[in-house]
């Protein structure tokens, strides 16, 4: 048997058994389970000859056999205590793609908005799902989305009402415990924002060092017209993991979204996010920062669809790499035809911190329309050694300069987050990663 063969058995296996576990599903739900894992069949797993992998050695995913992780008996204390960031509004827990009762506070006392489990509104009400679920990425989902179709047993479900605004943002913490041999967690995430709704959703990974396993999750965004949604990940998985993550956001009239997203964990790790425009008057903001050392590496491929006239979208994403860490960045802005009056902005900036490590940033402008206000760059270097010079005249360490100057490169992404508790937990993560880290923690406070 072929590798790719034997590849598509183990899946083909799993499903087999997944379907047959008697799960009680609407027809609709079974019927876009089959359809994406014929997909995925028909495609196969990426290799190094897709486009949009190039950059990225998917070997060790790819020829690893996935099992779907186990129910968690018990969640080790380690874990649990990095299910929150201490957020005061409802918090959601997914212990390896499950919701846990046990540390989520889905009674959060705000008329403003529905929490769920994935699962118990599928068998109580699966209508209200039947629009949206695996709906919003459609036929632009690569092919591990389509795999986090087939199988997401449970995920979180929020419904934001019309015209409410909630006070606190919606925290989900996806917690991996590394149970089994080579597990594999399918996590999913639908947000719903009515009409002039304004929500903020929180996404926080997190999972033990020493364990290899794989984190594939899928979130999915609707903001109805006048609404606005603000959604902040931070991830931060083991170092010997794997992530692979789809955002995908479809947005109404005058409608507003906006992520945030942070990497630092995982072996290798993979975000793609496709924004779409469906109607006038939208906006979005992508910011992003990745931070990785040793041979790691992460990769982000976004895509803005004007696919509307009269929308605007700024993108900014910033990379900090050291030792024989390798970065990606690929963005595409796409202005269709008749998509007049367009706004778009896209950057990508880089700082490599020693001569192994390595950036492939490729910023894309597709132009369909002749009014049009476009424009994308890339730079990539080093620190400043004119700036190292300056501080270290001043009586400061190489070590200590270097982490200023980092944090300084950084700290522009950092401060712009409006949720305090994730600002605060970013800031940690860099302290605590960058050498001198007691001058750069005197030099925030």
């Amino acid at each position: 048997m072929t590798p790719v063969a034997e590849e598509k058995d183990t899946y083909r296996q799993s499903f087999e058994r997944f379907v047959e576990a008697g799960r009680s599903e609407p027809d609709w739900l079974r019927d876009r389970r089959a359809s994406a894992f014929g997909r995925y069949v028909e495609k196969g797993l990426p290799g190094p000859r897709d486009e949009a992998w190039r950059h990225t050695p998917i070997a060790p995913i790819t020829r690893a056999h996935w099992e779907p992780a186990p129910p968690a008996d018990e969640v080790p204390k380690e874990i649990r205590a990095a299910a929150s960031v201490g957020s005061p509004g409802a918090q959601v827990v997914l212990v390896d793609g499950r919701l846990s009762r046990e540390l989520s506070t889905l009674d959060h006392g705000d008329d403003a908005f529905e929490v769920h489990s994935l699962l118990e509104i599928l068998g109580s009400r699966p209508e209200r799902l039947e629009p949206f679920l695996g709906r919003v990425l459609a036929d632009r989902a690569n092919v591990f989305a389509e795999l986090n179709t087939a199988f997401a047993a449970d995920g979180v479900v929020v419904f934001l009402s019309p015209g409410a605004i909630p006070k606190e943002p919606i925290h989900v913490a996806h917690l991996a415990t590394g149970h089994g041999s080579h597990p594999v967690s399918y996590s999913r995430v639908l947000v719903v924002a009515g009409k002039g709704s304004e929500g903020r959703v929180t996404e926080t990974w997190s999972g033990p060092d020493g364990s290899v396993y794989l984190a594939n999750a899928v979130t999915e965004v609707v903001v109805d017209d006048n609404a606005s949604v603000d959604h902040y990940k931070l991830q931060r998985e083991g170092q010997q993991a794997f992530h692979v993550a789809t955002l995908a956001a479809r947005l109404g009239r005058d409608a507003h979204f906006a992520d945030h997203s942070f990497n630092f964990g995982a072996a290798i790790s993979r975000s793609d996010i496709d924004v779409r425009f469906e109607a006038e008057g939208g906006e979005c903001v992508l910011n992003g920062l990745f931070m990785v050392d040793g041979s790691r590496l992460t990769d982000t491929h976004s895509r803005v669809d004007h696919a509307r006239p009269h929308c605007s979208s700024r993108e900014l994403y910033k990379g900090v790499l050291d030792g024989s860490a390798r970065g990606v960045f690929n963005g595409l802005v796409q202005v269709r035809p008749g998509a007049q009056k367009t706004d778009a902005e896209q950057m990508n900036r880089n700082l490599l911190l020693s001569r192994e490590a390595l950036v492939h940033s490729v910023p894309q402008l597709e132009i369909l329309a002749d009014d049009v206000k476009c424009r994308h760059g890339s730079t990539t270097g080093q620190l400043d050694p004119a700036a190292l010079f300056y501080l270290r005249a001043r009586g400061i360490g190489e070590a200590e300069a270097r982490s200023l100057l980092t944090y300084a490169f950084a700290g522009d992404l950092v401060h712009a987050l409006p949720v305090p508790l994730l600002r605060d937990a970013v800031e940690k993560h860099l302290q605590a990663h960058l050498q001198g880290a007691a001058l750069v923690k005197e030099a925030v406070v």
